[in-house]
């Protein structure tokens, strides 16, 4: 905030002018960059989430999570073994990365509902990925990106968190291309009710 209470004591009536002209400008100078740097915020309860500029992409490029919110850190889930039938320790126990990717959310999805809390909660995700042997060795991105819409940037669910996406050499459980951790936030007990 710009101080204008001591523009009194400039003796020269210019100086005055000048100076209560450069403190409204400033002012405005500074509304203008506030409303350029936040974009579009969204504000979900107390939790603002800025979009990403000139994009649709469906993460956030920040999260701001007021003081006073709690903090819950969700483990890396793996997918589930949807193929018993299937080599134990290959990809094709565990399906496409699109399938893997359903598979770990709706383990997130279970935790987060066990500790009352949903997608909509959650403020940052992490995802290690794999190279999926079946295309050339290189990720499959657009999978990860088919799983994860049907659960963040919805109609039913339009929160997005602020997310990473990483490659990684391989993960603990052989086959498994995609590990996925979350970071969600909720208001205090008291505020809760």
């Amino acid at each position: 905030m710009i101080n204008t209470m001591g523009l009194h004591r400039l003796a020269n009536p210019l100086q005055r002018r000048f100076a209560r002209r450069y403190a409204a400008h400033a002012m405005l100078g500074c509304c203008l960059l506030t409303a350029a740097c936040t974009g579009n915020a969204v504000r979900s309860g107390g939790v603002v989430r800025t979009p990403l500029l000139a994009s649709d992409f469906p993460i956030s490029a920040a999260v701001t999570v007021p003081s006073g919110y709690d903090t819950v850190f969700v483990s890396g889930a793996l997918p589930p073994v949807i193929n018993k039938d299937a080599p134990k320790g290959t990809v094709a126990a565990y399906g496409d990365t699109q399938t893997q990717t359903v598979g770990a959310l709706t383990s997130i999805k279970a935790t987060l509902a066990r500790l009352g809390l949903g997608f909509g909660d959650v403020v940052k995700m992490t995802v290690f990925m794999v190279a999926d042997p079946s295309k050339d060795n290189k990720l499959d991105f657009a999978g990860l990106m088919a799983g994860y819409t049907q659960f963040f940037g919805t109609a039913d669910q339009p929160n997005k968190p602020a997310r990473s996406a990483v490659q990684v050499a391989a993960l603990v459980a052989p086959g498994a291309l995609v590990e996925i951790e979350v970071i969600a936030a909720k208001p205090p007990a008291a505020a809760a009710h």
